[in-house]
């Protein structure tokens, strides 16, 4: 099965013209999206990701988002086929048609809602660390935008060393997160800490993230929030990634570091999620 797109109210055919070729979203980005992974036809964790896109929304200074409208794209993309047995649900909302810069006009939200069937990842995979940086300054820290354009040559850069995901340091030097991931480190699996960068670093604040720190903490694990050195992929026992599709996703080599896949502790860490994740549809 394709794309299944809806666009302001319509569901249209995804590569069929629906867009003003004005768009702010298209020109200069002006926009944000959020991904969920369907399970069985249901998003996970839904109601936190429109609460990040609200965040998001009014980080870029955007009217609100109509909720009846987008849920409107939401049920209508996924009662247009039949049930997605894994994939993702994403929706961008744009600032609308604008000028042919970075002025906006008041001319409405743009929203677009699509579904799309794809495989499960699974088993393990490398990462590489590529030599751009996020600034945890800028005016988008901590936002979902579609200016994408740094993720997409960070991410090309590293499948070209056969890794799955590019890892980035701030501006500071301090480990970030991946393109379209956070990322935490185990710095010796028998003390069982478990570290990732805080939100002041300037990663985005995950969904999965937030629900690993959560449940791993109420079965018992240590998992801290704290700055760490970029060099600090060099000599950790376990590593491993968090996002809406990977879930929680073990790290098997950092460059040309090869690192135990799932180590201890990121094995427990992927018995917990699932667990909690089998049973809560929308934690």
């Amino acid at each position: 099965m394709g794309v299944t797109a809806w666009v302001n109210g319509v569901l249209v055919e995804p590569g069929a013209a629906s867009l003003s070729a004005v768009d702010h979203g298209v020109t200069v980005g002006d926009g944000v999206f959020e991904t969920t992974k369907l399970v069985k036809g249901r998003p996970f964790a839904l109601t936190r990701h429109l609460e990040r896109l609200d965040r998001s929304v009014a980080g870029l200074g955007l009217q609100p988002v109509d909720r009846d409208r987008l849920w409107d794209g939401i049920t209508a993309v996924l009662g247009a086929r039949e049930p997605i047995a894994f994939g993702r649900l994403r929706i961008t909302i744009t600032g609308g048609a604008g000028p042919l810069g970075s002025d906006r006009l008041d001319s409405g939200l743009t929203y677009i809602v699509t579904t799309v069937e794809q495989e499960q990842l699974t088993g393990s995979g490398k990462v590489a660390v590529v030599p751009w940086t996020r600034n945890e300054r800028a005016a988008t820290a901590g936002l979902k935008t579609t200016s994408y354009a740094d993720n997409v040559i960070a991410l090309a850069r590293a499948k070209q060393s056969g890794a799955v995901e590019a890892l980035l340091a701030n501006t500071r030097g301090e480990l970030c997160e991946g393109t379209g991931s956070n990322v935490f480190v185990v710095l010796d699996s028998a003390s069982g800490v478990v570290r990732t960068p805080p939100l002041e670093a300037g990663p985005l604040a995950g969904v999965t993230r937030a629900l690993v720190l959560q449940w791993g903490r109420e079965a018992g694990l240590d998992l801290r929030e704290e700055s760490l050195p970029l060099e600090v992929l060099q000599s950790a026992d376990e590593v491993f990634l968090t996002s809406s599709i990977k879930d929680v996703f073990p790290v098997d080599a950092v460059d040309e570091r090869r690192l135990p896949a799932p180590g201890p502790v990121t094995g427990h860490l992927m018995e917990v999620f699932a667990a909690h994740s089998a049973l809560e549809v929308d934690p």
